[in-house]
């Protein structure tokens, strides 16, 4: 799902103006829709997306003239869910229906639906269906219990239907059996697209040897139900080839640990399509990856390339491969010859990609439809294996992009049953999930039950009321995260690792506390001792030991379903780090149903808080310079010094918390992951953190790395040094995104425009210069180009002794001059000379007094 924010206008600029890779291909050549609409359900007027794409509110327009006032605003704004479709919806309490008048043809409908509470109605009371025509997509559906079993932030359903020329009416009807039942919709998209479906020709994969052709009704009704791009990154809507498609990454679903070898097109190779395949059944960026078996024969001729789909029971499918020889020296034919499974049928023997396209970088796509039996929730298997009889030069087989499309039953109906039966949806890469990371091999075995089981016992949870620490014992696998601004780690849940019991030997390594001791230390969960809320509970101020030591307490929601997972988590990771600059967990409580997290005290509350709307004295620059030398080495030692790299994924100025003497502690670990191993540069992840602080090369590839958190942290050396927010929509649209503003500023020397008017006359100049510079390359666009953050920590670190001896000598002299600015906003030699490269540890601090001081931060990190 689309990543959609008006406070996010800034990166919306960087993912446009990024370069796409499309070879051989004209983009004015691509598909233009005759009809796109996209319909604001519950606004008025118009707003822009994330992707820059108009939306028209539903209020008083032609579709729904009766609709003459505002919807209802979503009561629980998460980070993660776009803000255009859905930060408002529309809700029902008796049937509606839209109508777009539209010309006669074939549209994609995608319904955008947020599961939150609207005003009085509660986002489990949701059950209803929605019909187009003659056709049910949805009935009886709950988008709280899918979203919740499933772990998406947020669901988009995608639909084909054939349109007359009496255009389309889309009607929303609540469920009579359901007490205080309604309907809700956020946002509805209408794209007109070519004849995608009725003119293939897919091959019904029955079982027999000779499969018959399946023909596709012209009215036929079709779900989407994955699209992925096999080998390759996920392609978001405006990187399709005009029809506003999502193309997911294909890795999640690949059985066991056979990944086989992903790659992209030779340099000397280009994309081209014949006249057999049109452009737009699928983009370039689709046929220039793929993802074969590998260079190893004897492996391959022992396992299957194998995908694992899970879809509902009782439909036919169809199922689309596409095709495209990308690499020398597959060139001719009987080079690279396969066979093709679906669902352990043989779907085509003596597959050969040349032989199909004539030449390679051609593409090439097959249909197949595919009958599934029974009701409930199955699993399609996608599998491919080298053909041997044909003895071929090459034991291999290769994939490049997939399709999988529900198509209607007998009674004009796409509808699937709620989760306890339908594990998974339409993967789209813009629903930002909630999912947790679990390996692979993993996924086949148990997806289907845990998911299913979760939903029935959710169900009960719902009916009867279950407590937290029962639901606890149901989870097997974890929802991702969202962000809170709150001190402390309030953001309710987290991505880390595999979720486990309270029985898990790392709950040993903290201590225990019984709930008369939590009561005791917060006077009974008093009031006024409050510190904060967020999406996992209240945070108190407390006291153990006799009154000795102050604690902060963390009490989870026991009404609310997020916190299982974030109290496991946190106990599983915190445990096993302690550093100086990271906030340490002293302990846990799980007790008469509730879960507790007891953590030190920080008496100066969080660094956003010393800079910007504030009444608190401004921090003098020494001592923000400190601050972030301790918050960078509280982030080293998550990238270098625990067992595994772990990336934090949520680096902001409320995410540094301050002790009675200011010494800052990283704290909030809900988004964090860990890092990539050895053999892999990356993690593949969808886009997680907090507006103002994404990594522009994360949120366009989605690919995590440790650099992730360096841009994040490269965002709050600006905040300390501007005292302002990373992102202030009060201002003018070029200076609501601190990181362009500096950089901009920076670039043309004004710098002096935007800095804390209290820092004025108070920075030595080659401090702010050292500073500057740090920051500047902390958000340089690509990871490669960042420093790591044990070269942010030194430089930080000379930063601080360069204003240590200018204090010292009282040779600050008025502080930073229009000179200096100027200098700092311009090429310098002498300058980048004083940094430390982000691809060595050795330079100009190397032969300077700052190298005992790097010497003896090596001994500071606890490992």
């Amino acid at each position: 799902m689309q990543l959609r924010s008006l406070l996010c206008a800034s990166f919306a600029f960087l993912l446009l103006a990024t370069t796409l890779v499309v070879v051989a291909v004209d983009n004015s050549t691509y598909y233009v829709p005759r009809d796109d609409i996209l319909l604001n359900c519950g606004a008025s007027g118009q707003a822009s997306s994330f992707d820059g794409r108009s939306w028209t509110g539903d209020t008083g327009t032609r579709y729904a003239p009766s609709l003459n006032g505002d919807g209802f605003d979503a009561l629980r704004k998460d980070p993660s869910v776009s803000t255009v479709p859905c930060s408002t919806a529309r809700v029902f309490t008796s049937p509606f229906t839209y109508r777009f008048p539209l010309s006669a043809g074939r549209i994609f409908i995608r319904l955008h639906f947020d599961p939150s509470d609207y005003s009085n109605h509660a986002a489990s009371d949701a059950f209803f269906s929605v019909t187009s025509g003659p056709y049910t997509l949805l009935h009886n559906f709950s988008a709280y219990l899918t979203a919740d079993a499933l772990n998406f932030a947020y669901l988009i359903r995608e639909y084909s239907v054939n349109v007359s020329t009496g255009g389309l009416n889309l009607t929303f009807i609540p469920s009579t059996t359901h007490p205080n039942s309604y309907a809700f919709i956020n946002g509805i998209e209408i794209v007109s697209i070519p004849d995608l479906f009725s003119s293939a020709t897919p091959l019904l994969v029955d079982g027999d040897d000779g499969h018959i052709v399946y023909t596709i009704d012209p009215d036929q009704a079709l779900e989407t139900v994955y699209r992925l791009n096999v080998g390759g990154q996920a392609i978001p809507p405006i990187e399709d080839s005009g029809l506003f498609r999502s193309w997911d990454d294909d890795s999640r679903y690949i059985y066991g640990a056979a990944f086989g070898v992903s790659y992209s097109n030779d340099p000397n190779v280009t994309v081209t399509y014949p006249t057999s395949v049109p452009n737009y059944i699928a983009p370039p960026d689709v046929y220039s990856t793929a993802r074969s078996m590998g260079p190893n024969a004897q492996v391959n001729l022992n396992y299957n390339l194998t995908w694992i789909l899970p879809v509902d029971a009782g439909f036919y499918y169809l199922v689309r491969l596409h095709f495209c020889e990308i690499q020398y020296p597959i060139v001719k034919v009987n080079q690279r010859v396969f066979d093709i499974y679906l669902n352990n049928q043989t779907a085509t023997e003596e597959a050969d990609v040349i032989g199909w396209s004539a030449g390679i970088g051609i593409p090439v796509y097959k249909d197949y439809v595919v009958m599934t039996m029974g009701r409930g929730q199955m699993d399609l298997w996608v599998a491919l294996h080298p053909d041997i009889l044909t003895k071929p030069e090459y034991h291999d087989a290769i994939l490049n992009g997939l399709e999988v499309f529900k198509l209607k039953n007998s009674n004009n109906s796409l509808a699937g049953l709620n989760p306890g039966a339908r594990s998974q949806l339409y993967v789209d890469p813009r629903d930002l999930r909630k999912r947790s990371a679990k390996h692979k091999s993993e996924v086949p075995v148990i997806v289907g039950g845990v998911v299913g089981g979760f939903a029935v016992l959710l169900a009960g949870f719902c009916l009867i009321g279950m407590c937290k620490c029962q639901k606890k014992k149901m989870m097997k696998e974890g929802k991702g995260a969202v962000t809170s601004n709150g001190p402390y780690g309030l953001s309710p849940l987290s991505l880390y690792g595999n979720t486990r019991s309270a029985a898990s030997a790392d709950f040993n390594l903290c201590r225990y506390f019984s709930i008369a001791e939590i009561k005791a230390a917060t006077n009974d969960f008093d009031e006024s001792r409050l510190l904060g809320v967020g999406g996992f509970g209240k945070v108190y101020r407390g006291e153990i030991d006799g009154g000795i030591t102050k604690v902060a307490i963390k009490r989870a929601n026991p009404l609310s379903e997020q916190g299982v997972h974030q109290f496991q988590t946190e106990i599983e990771m915190l445990s096993k780090l302690r550093h100086n600059h990271l906030v340490s967990l002293i302990g846990y409580c799980e007790e008469n149903c509730e879960m507790i997290l007891v953590y030190d005290y920080m008496a100066q509350g969080t660094l956003r808080e010393h800079l910007c709307k504030t009444q608190k004295p401004p921090l003098p620059w020494k001592q923000r310079l400190e601050i972030c030398i301790g918050a960078a080495r509280g982030l080293h030692y998550l990238h270098t010094g625990a067992k595994h790299t772990i990336i934090h994924r949520d680096v902001k100025a409320t995410n540094i918390l301050l002790d009675d003497k200011r010494v800052a502690k990283v704290s909030d670990f809900g988004l964090s992951k860990i890092g990539p191993t050895a053999d892999k540069s990356h993690v593949s992840t969808m886009v997680k953190g907090s507006f103002g602080y994404f990594d522009p090369e994360y949120f366009r590839m989605m690919q995590l790395t440790e650099k992730s958190d360096v841009y994040s942290f490269g965002v709050v050396l600006f905040e300390v040094l501007c005292a302002r927010p990373a992102l202030n929509p009060m201002l003018s649209d070029e200076k609501v995104s601190l990181s362009e503003w500096a950089l901009h500023c920076q670039k043309n020397g004004m710098l002096d425009m935007i800095i804390d008017p209290y820092l004025k006359d108070k920075i030595a100049p080659q401090s702010f210069e050292t500073f500057v510079e740090t920051a500047v390359r902390c958000l340089a666009d690509t990871g490669k180009e960042r420093p790591s953050m044990v070269d942010v920590v030194r430089n930080l670190e000379l930063a601080l002794q360069l204003q240590e001896r200018a204090e010292e000598s009282d040779s600050i002299d008025g502080g930073i001059s229009d000179e200096t600015v100027l200098f700092v906003g311009t090429e310098n030699k002498d300058s980048d000379d004083r940094l430390i490269e982000s691809s060595t540890t050795t330079s100009m601090i190397g032969k300077s007094p700052a190298r005992q001081e790097s010497q003896v931060l090596e001994t500071q990190i606890e490992r």
